[in-house]
């Protein structure tokens, strides 16, 4: 009996409003590292440390590709530099789960 009352009084617990779930939402103000990566390139550290100013690193990107947008590592979309003022921006073209800009989910997804 009392092993009953007990898984009673967790079934009541359970069912009371405080314990509802509150779906994803209080997530939304947690603060993300979000990145734009140029590209990147493998040296030797010998060649790192001979690195001065004027030297000029070769990327693995091209000029025309698209930049990989990472939140907190995480590849999340596709996009292109843009210059507003004297600030330079970012405009999305691709997203990873295959939405394009204009957030068409049937837009194929490209970003492999």
């Amino acid at each position: 009996m009392r092993a009953f009352s007990h898984m009673q009084g967790l079934t009541t617990m359970a069912a009371s409003p405080q314990f509802q779930p509150r779906g994803f939402d209080f997530l939304k103000d947690v603060d993300v590292r979000l990145s734009v990566e140029l590209g990147r390139t493998d040296m030797k550290l010998k060649d790192v440390l001979g690195l001065g100013e004027e030297s000029v690193v070769m990327l693995d990107r091209l000029t025309d590709e698209l930049l990989d947008v990472m939140v907190n590592g995480k590849v999340i979309a596709k996009g292109e530099i843009v210059a507003q003022g004297n600030r330079f921006g970012l405009r999305i073209v691709e997203m990873a789960d295959g939405r394009g800009a204009g957030g068409d989910p049937s837009a194929p997804e490209s970003l492999g």
